[in-house]
């Protein structure tokens, strides 16, 4: 689901709902992890590195891809936070984001690169996270995530 905008760009909304959407958390502290049995590499191979997995839905609740989160705050990498999304039907996309949060809670980035749909577009990503949203089929949280994408100045479209 994709609103056009006036510059020829397109904005995309979606989200994940937590805990039920967590697929995988790999971090230093097993008794976080998820699933129970994971076993993460020692610190001396990836230091405080976090990867999670997670299903990604559209507005309308339908789990439309998967995401991951790489997060990492070492002084050896450099602290660091990036997304890969991927949406099965349309491709890829690689998001380096900020690491602190904007005033309103944003944390914003820049999408790297992309695959099939997203090849020749450029743009920038917003990821929210929203501590409580409790509901009745058991969502305590959410990370919304939007998408500002558009073409190349070359292209028609």
């Amino acid at each position: 689901m994709i609103s056009v905008q006036p510059n020829g760009g397109n904005v995309e909304e979606f989200h994940i709902n937590l805990p039920r959407d967590r697929v995988m958390v790999g971090l230093p502290n097993p008794d976080a992890a998820i699933p129970a049995a994971l076993q993460w590499p020692g610190s001396e191979a990836v230091g405080d590195m976090q990867a999670e997995i997670f299903k990604i839905r559209d507005r309308n609740e339908t789990v439309i891809g998967v995401g991951s989160r790489i997060a990492s705050a070492a002084e050896s990498t450099g602290p660091f936070i990036e997304w890969s999304l991927h949406l099965p039907a349309r491709g890829s996309i690689y998001v380096k984001m900020e690491i602190t949060p904007s005033a309103d809670g944003f944390r914003n980035g820049a999408m790297v690169s992309g695959t099939r749909d997203f090849a020749e577009l450029s743009g920038s990503v917003r990821e929210l996270f929203i501590a409580d949203v409790a509901d009745s089929a058991g969502v305590q949280s959410q990370i919304q995530l939007q998408t500002a994408l558009v073409g190349s100045l070359g292209d028609l479209e």
